[in-house]
C-alpha cells in the first residue's frame, strides 16, 4: 500500500517581526476598515436614493392598481352569479386573467393574554392551554458536571477568538 503524502502549505502572510511592525499592522487594519465603511456608507446611500426614487415612481402606478382592483371587484360582485356559475366555481376567466374568490383561514387573535389564561382556568377550558416543556442550557451549564451525564448532551468551550481594535477617536456632539 502507497503512502499518502499530506502537503501543508506554508502560511504565506505578511507576519509582523517586531512590535512596531505590529501597530503599524494594527492601523493598516484600522485604516481599511475605515475604507470599508466608508464605501458601505456610500453603496446604502446610493440604494436609498434608488429606493426613493423607484417608490416615487411606483406610487401612482399602486394607486391605479388599487382603483382600478376595486372596480374590478364591485362589478364581480354585481355579477358573482354569471361568474361562477351559480357558485359551481370561485373563479372567472376573463381572457386576460383570472379573478377570483378566496376564503381567508380562520385566526384567533388575543388581548390581556393574563386574564384570557385565568378566564380558561376557570371555566374549566385547560384544552385551550399549552404546556411547553423545553431544556434549559443554561442550567446545564451552571451545573457541568451533571449535564455530562446525561446522554445526548455535550458541552463544549467557548472558544476563543484573536480581536484587533484599532484605535479610533469619536468626534463629541457639541
Amino acid at each position: 500500500m502507497k503512502k499518502q503524502r499530506t502537503k501543508t502549505r506554508g502560511a504565506n502572510l505578511p507576519v509582523p517581526q517586531s512590535r512596531d511592525e505590529a501597530a503599524e499592522a494594527v492601523r493598516i487594519v484600522g485604516e481599511l476598515s475605515r475604507q470599508i465603511a466608508r464605501i458601505e456608507a456610500d453603496l446604502n446611500d446610493r440604494i436609498a436614493g434608488l429606493k426613493e426614487t423607484a417608490e416615487q415612481q411606483a406610487a401612482p402606478l399602486r394607486e391605479q392598481v388599487t382603483a382600478k382592483t376595486e372596480g374590478l371587484k364591485v362589478w364581480a360582485e354585481a355579477n358573482r352569479t354569471a361568474l361562477t356559475e351559480n357558485g359551481k366555481v370561485k373563479f372567472a376567466d376573463l381572457g386576460t386573467g383570472k379573478i377570483s374568490w378566496r376564503m381567508r383561514p380562520p385566526s384567533v387573535r388575543l388581548r390581556q393574554i393574563d386574564a384570557v389564561i385565568e378566564t380558561v382556568q376557570k371555566l374549566g377550558f385547560t384544552h385551550f392551554l399549552r404546556t411547553k416543556v423545553e431544556v434549559s442550557k443554561d442550567a446545564m451549564l451552571a451545573d457541568p458536571d451533571k449535564a455530562r451525564l446525561v446522554p445526548g448532551v455535550t458541552l463544549g468551550s467557548g472558544g476563543e477568538d484573536f480581536v484587533v481594535e484599532p484605535f479610533e477617536i469619536e468626534l463629541s456632539s457639541s
